[in-house]
């Protein structure tokens, strides 16, 4: 099994007294400028015409949690300001500040005064604003309104429908997908390698599969990974699924094998088995088999049999179903698909 064993460079997040070594390495590898910015091509060349011209419209950056949106406005902002950063930029996570108070008070405070000595615009950050009531969001459209002279907003959210219609038509959208999984792939390369972290390559295979397209769990899961592992010793596959949480697809493939070609009782006791060996919850399992139920060759009905009664299950369970009578029901479904089959 190939390995990438790299050792620590020198310079690297390795110096001592480095107050990076503290951090999390979503923090510590967080990208400074644009070109560090992993995916999303297109909307980092529109950004940069944005820039290059002057004429940076107020900014609605919407998207899966882990995609970029706060890396790449924060990236702008140091491009616009290099040193004077601090200064220019009004950093807000409205999921903690996002009462009308806070809008009245700090964001209209900063967006009305203009820095001294200094030349364009100041720019406000709102993190996660759709978590913002509705009355801030209406003193919000007025701010914008009215200091856009010489204050750009950017609003980061996950979903624009909790946004009002009066912030979003006064900014430019841009929706930031899942990343590409080999832009991942670059980003962790370039991790591994600073941090000298030893890990198989089925191990990276399966780390980049359960991200995503979602680079802060990626991350998240190495560094976990790495720090649980004893020194020296290679992070295999297994280690990232047990870190995660995760079924092993060995496992899923075992105990589908059981509940389609061995009776009741012995496909009953597999799974049991499975779950108590390995300390899985039924909803884990029901998301890995819907997995595996595609990469199986069958009857169109029978997958959409399969598919409608595993979705039907997971809704009993996360009603508050017992999970053993769930567990049955589950192969129940399995097994009844199986008839269609003929």
């Amino acid at each position: 099994m190939d390995a990438m064993d790299i050792e620590p460079q020198a310079g690297k997040g390795k110096a001592a007294g480095d107050d990076k070594d503290i951090l999390p390495w979503v923090e510590k590898y967080r990208p400074t400028t644009l070109d560090d910015v992993a995916g999303h091509e297109g909307i980092i060349a529109t950004i940069r015409k944005f820039i290059s011209s002057n004429r940076l419209p107020h900014l609605l950056f919407y998207g899966p949690p882990g995609t970029g949106k706060t890396s790449t406005i924060l990236a702008v902002a140091r491009e616009l300001y290099g040193t004077n950063y601090r200064n220019m930029v009004l950093e807000l996570n409205a999921s903690d500040d996002r009462g009308i108070d806070v809008v009245r008070d700090q964001i209209k405070t900063f967006a009305s005064t203009r820095q001294m000595f200094m030349d364009g615009f100041k720019l406000v950050v709102l993190d996660e604003a759709d978590a913002m009531t509705n009355a801030a969001q209406n003193a919000l459209r007025r701010i914008m309104e009215r200091y856009t002279t010489h204050t750009r907003f950017c609003i980061l959210a996950n979903y624009t429908h909790k946004l009002t219609p009066a912030i979003l038509s006064r900014c430019t959208r841009f929706r930031f997908s899942p990343i590409a999984t080999e832009a991942i792939r670059g980003r962790v390369d370039h991790v591994i390698e600073a941090e000298g972290v030893r890990i198989s390559r089925p191990a990276l295979d399966a780390l980049l599969d359960l991200a995503k397209g979602d680079m802060r769990r990626a991350l998240n899961v190495l560094q976990a990974c790495h720090t649980a592992a004893p020194d020296g010793t290679e992070i295999s596959d297994r280690d990232v699924f047990e870190c995660v949480g995760n079924p092993d697809p060995a496992d899923i493939k075992t105990l589908l094998d059981s509940i389609m070609t061995d009776e009741w009782g012995t496909a009953v006791r597999t799974v049991s088995r499975i779950k108590q060996g390995k300390g899985l919850a039924l909803a884990d399992i029901l998301a890995s088999l819907a997995e595996e139920i595609e990469r199986i060759e069958v009857r169109p009905a029978t997958r959409i049999a399969w598919l409608d009664g595993l979705a039907d299950v997971e809704y009993r369970l996360g009603s508050g179903g017992s999970e053993v009578l769930q567990t049955s029901a589950m192969i129940s479904v399995i097994k009844s698909g199986l008839e269609l089959e003929g």
